[in-house]
């Protein structure tokens, strides 16, 4: 186990280092490099000024080199001017720091502690990430609260007995979940529960059984300072929907399988409850293949709640990615890149020694 662990840790190490890399090299392009001057310097800069001011702010020289420098491996650039005044990377990470007295280093990159500042925030990139970070980890906590149990609960009943009644009605209350995108159930729910004119909200009004306009706020702002059930349910309800359907989908054909198996056979010709059966023999079997998906929701989570984040306005990691690349924010984008490629290759770890421990056969072998 321990030599899968380390081997899986260095699989995980080259991975980030390869994307990080191929996305650093897309995000430092001629042309966005350009766009990024003359949104800090001026718009009716040159060719031979917006050359020269991507020279004095770090951007010249070698692409590997400056992802050495970004990393933390290569020393940080500097720069004098004509009055004498120098600036740098290192020196920059400085003056951006919570120790007023730091030390000057040779190396300031990511291994470091030191991201970058943000050209949109106006802050290091380390604060906008963990602000966006700490908003957005409250709503998957939210989310996956409410999917998991929601969908494990619906799998079973649908993958119990097969062809039933309550087997097509789930099937088909997930498929369409499934099949309904975020930014659908997203317009869908603040149609029913967060308009004025139309959906329940009119109705409910006139009959005196809400105080305001609507039933539901369409914005999850106020979420930002103190997160209630009304201005986070419909956030929370449009990411989970889609999971909901997908898990309950894959917990109701794994449960399916199991059930037709031998030793299932075996405990109910023994007399054993089907209660008993499914519960202390099936269930364990059935949850292996869910857990997999379980575990691969959180970077679905991370990335999909670009949609509903910017949907109700919620600044999380969803909105920071989207003011970053619609700004030309290179190092909050490079930023975003990091934490993304890091979640999934974790969640992915845990996600293989998770099913090791659930199948003894994979164990064993």
């Amino acid at each position: 186990m321990v030599v899968f662990v380390l081997r899986r840790i260095g699989i995980i190490l080259l991975t980030a280092l390869t994307l990080s890399y191929i996305v650093f090299a897309l995000t430092n392009l001629p042309s966005s490099l350009g766009k990024l001057a003359k949104a800090e310097g001026s718009v009716r800069m040159s060719d031979e000024e917006v050359a020269r001011w991507l020279d004095e702010n770090g951007f010249g020289g070698s692409m590997v080199w400056r992802y050495g420098e970004w990393l933390g491996l290569a020393p940080g650039w500097t720069h004098t001017d004509e009055a004498g005044v120098t600036r740098g990377r290192c020196l920059e990470a400085v003056k951006t720091s919570d120790t007023p007295d730091a030390a000057v280093s040779e190396y300031c990159g990511i291994l470091q502690g030191y991201w970058g500042f943000s050209t949109v925030f106006k802050q290091p990139v380390s604060e906008v990430m963990a602000r966006s970070l700490a908003a957005t980890g409250w709503l998957m906590f939210w989310v996956m609260a409410v999917m998991v149990p929601s969908s494990l609960i619906l799998g079973v009943l649908a993958g119990m007995r097969e062809g039933s009644r309550t087997d097509r009605a789930l099937s088909g209350v997930a498929i369409v979940t499934t099949a309904t995108p975020e930014y659908v159930s997203g317009v869908v729910l603040i149609a029913l529960f967060a308009s004025a004119t139309a959906g329940v909200s009119p109705v409910l009004a006139e009959w005196g059984w809400i105080s305001g306009k609507t039933l539901f706020p369409g914005t999850a702002t106020s979420a930002m300072e103190k997160i209630t059930f009304m201005n986070f349910f419909l956030p929370v309800m449009t990411i989970a929907l889609y999971g909901i359907g997908y898990i309950a989908r894959m917990t109701r054909a794994s449960m399916t399988e199991v059930m037709t198996q031998q030793y299932i056979r075996t405990a109910r010709l023994k007399g054993v409850s089907f209660r008993q059966v499914v519960m202390k023999h099936a269930l364990r079997n059935a949850l292996i293949a869910p857990f997999t998906v379980i575990m691969l929701q959180f970077p679905w989570l991370l990335n999909g709640v670009v949609i509903s984040e910017t949907l109700f306005n919620y600044k999380g990691f969803g909105w920071t990615l989207v003011q970053a690349a619609g700004n030309n924010d290179i190092n909050t984008l490079l930023g975003c890149t990091v934490v993304a490629v890091l979640v999934v290759l974790v969640t992915q770890l845990i996600s293989d020694i998770g099913y090791v421990f659930l199948n003894p056969r994979i164990r064993l072998a």
